[in-house]
């Protein structure tokens, strides 16, 4: 089941979108809210899924609020103004509503957005051949290709993990778990220094007390994981 959160200050448009989505088997509805505020409030506490948003309203309007979002969850616009289309999509949301919206149109959404939800939970990780020198991970609605020589370190995020790249690329956000990414990669080059954190061994600088020092970065080593960086450095530390 997708949790579904509705966003819209009008009352009305508010209902008729439930009254749409209610027969919806695989969507959940969890909250409704007239402002982005409250929209805030709740994807602070739970999980959202699926958001249908409107865009002009009081305060901070839809575009803003999905441009606060560290963690976007799929979005479809829902709004009464064509005009904001090429904002909608800049935004990398799933899809943009015309209002009145048809009950077809609506579900060709549902549709949509299901795909993508099944996708990133069932294949949020794809296995690599052990003869590859890479791996894909679902991030903003598509699977990335990642060269496992490319990535510097990965740190996990609750529900999320960052995979940070050299060169200055563009760090990927990937909906899944420190621990399924590190069942995929090759040991012999990353390892675990925190709970939180996993580090390729070609970008380690130098190691201190409490310090795994990388490219322009000092990481927290742990001393539940010392025992790992000794069999990796053949040393023990000081």
């Amino acid at each position: 089941m997708m949790q579904c959160l509705l966003v819209d200050d009008e009352p009305l448009a508010l209902q008729l979108m439930e009254d749409n989505l209610k027969d919806v088997s695989y969507i959940k509805i969890i909250g409704k809210c007239r402002t982005a505020a409250d929209a805030l409030t709740i994807m602070q506490h739970e999980q959202v899924d699926l958001l249908f948003c409107d865009i002009h309203m009081p305060g901070l309007n839809g575009l803003q609020l999905v441009k606060s979002l560290i963690s976007k969850p799929l979005v479809v616009f829902v709004t009464a103004y064509e005009k904001f289309a090429i904002n909608g999509f800049e935004l990398e949301v799933l899809d943009y509503l015309v209002k009145p919206v048809p009950q077809e149109r609506l579900l060709k959404a549902c549709q949509k957005a299901y795909q993508f939800f099944e996708l990133k939970n069932t294949t949020a990780v794809i296995p690599p051949s052990l003869s590859k020198a890479y791996f894909f991970v679902s991030s903003d609605y598509m699977l990335v290709k990642v060269n496992f020589n490319d990535i510097q370190y990965i740190q996990g995020l609750k529900d999320y993990v960052k995979i940070v790249l050299n060169n200055n690329q563009k760090p990927i956000l990937s909906r899944t778990s420190l621990k399924a990414i590190e069942k995929q990669l090759p040991p012999s080059l990353f390892y675990r220094i925190h709970k939180s954190y996993l580090i390729n061994v070609d970008y380690i600088s130098h190691i201190r007390r409490g310090k795994v020092v990388g490219v322009n970065v000092e990481l927290p080593l742990s001393d539940n994981y010392r025992l790992t960086i000794n069999k990796m450095i053949g040393r023990e530390l000081e």
